[in-house]
């Protein structure tokens, strides 16, 4: 990272903070409960945004709207965790924004002395996530993969996180060596079965934190692209209801799984809504807002990081709701 990119980031989290304090009223527990950071470090970004001129009497800092968004769609949805980048105006498919706030949310995750179990995703926005992750030493930690990442045909995916992961950060980490589909539902029961898969699925199951993309149900969705499900069973997926995916499981616009379908041969880390644990979704686009939306009030995901435009789309849909007759 430049010094231009640290200083920015620096800034960026002192800003955050302030808001949290001075706009938001929180109390410096809170900020560092929130920004993930100790006390102190919470009372050093408020002090360096007042040095730095970020907030004198009116909020000085560009992020002004990003966080007024973020704050909104985590009292609307209930999220213990959001985040929102500003969208690139020339160039809204860029993932380089999510990407860099993901990688920090994972850097101050495993910048932590304590121990914790980090379970992750895969996908183009995670891999993009891993590749701004600065070398460090976190080998206290434990990382853990959602999914498997073997195609029907014997080939691996272009988008393996774990490993890269686990490389820069001198993780211990466990991967789920299976195929994300298996051929049958009694195949799939088999290969969970196996102690080594069970061990793996367990440590998913109790993560601390989990990060996932968020895949959208359509001919572009990252499942089909990839290569791990056909077109048949695309269209399968979406004729029972299927709006998005959440590493490999389908769920419908109620947020809810489906019974059927691929769900029945997934050797994927299950997955249970309503949990407290802290499940973070990284993902933007106009493509994505339905299955994101879906996820979020079925609560599948307690976090997200998304960018401004597609924020703006989500509390849009959550307001109609709310006052639909």
């Amino acid at each position: 990272m430049s010094n231009y990119d640290s200083d920015r980031s620096r800034l960026d989290n002192a800003a955050r903070a302030a808001w949290l304090y001075f706009i938001c009223g929180n109390t410096q527990e809170e900020i560092a409960r929130k920004l993930r950071v100790s006390r102190p470090t919470a009372q050093r970004l408020v002090t360096l945004a007042l040095s730095e001129k970020l907030i004198t009497f009116r909020f000085e800092h560009a992020l002004k709207a990003c966080m007024e968004l973020a704050e909104r769609l985590r009292v609307d949805y209930g999220l213990i965790y959001c985040d929102v980048v500003p969208t690139d105006p020339d160039n809204v498919h860029s993932l380089a924004g999510v990407a860099a706030s993901a990688a920090s949310f994972i850097e101050q995750t495993l910048a932590s002395p304590t121990p914790s179990v980090l379970a992750v995703g895969t996908g183009r926005t995670l891999r993009a996530t891993v590749d701004q992750i600065q070398p460090m030493d976190g080998r206290q930690h434990t990382l853990v993969a959602l999914v498997g990442n073997i195609a029907p045909d014997g080939a691996a995916s272009h988008y393996d996180v774990l490993t890269r992961l686990a490389d820069v950060t001198k993780a211990r980490y466990f991967p789920i060596p299976l195929p994300v589909v298996a051929d049958s539902a009694e195949q799939r029961e088999l290969l969970t079965s196996l102690q080594a898969v069970r061990r793996v699925h367990a440590l998913a199951i109790n993560a601390d934190v989990r990060i996932v993309g968020v895949g959208q149900m359509d001919l572009e969705a990252p499942q089909f692209v990839d290569g791990f499900i056909s077109r048949d069973q695309l269209l399968d997926l979406i004729k029972l209801g299927a709006v998005g995916e959440l590493t490999g499981w389908g769920f419908d616009g109620a947020g809810t799984l489906l019974p059927d379908g691929i769900n029945g041969r997934l050797t994927s880390a299950p997955i249970v809504s309503g949990t407290q644990q802290l499940i973070v979704g990284v993902a933007k686009g106009q493509a994505k807002v339905k299955a994101i939306y879906s996820a979020l009030i079925g609560q599948l995901l307690t976090g997200l990081i998304t960018d401004e435009v597609t924020a703006q789309q989500l509390i849009a849909m959550r307001s109609s709701v709310t006052i639909a007759p």
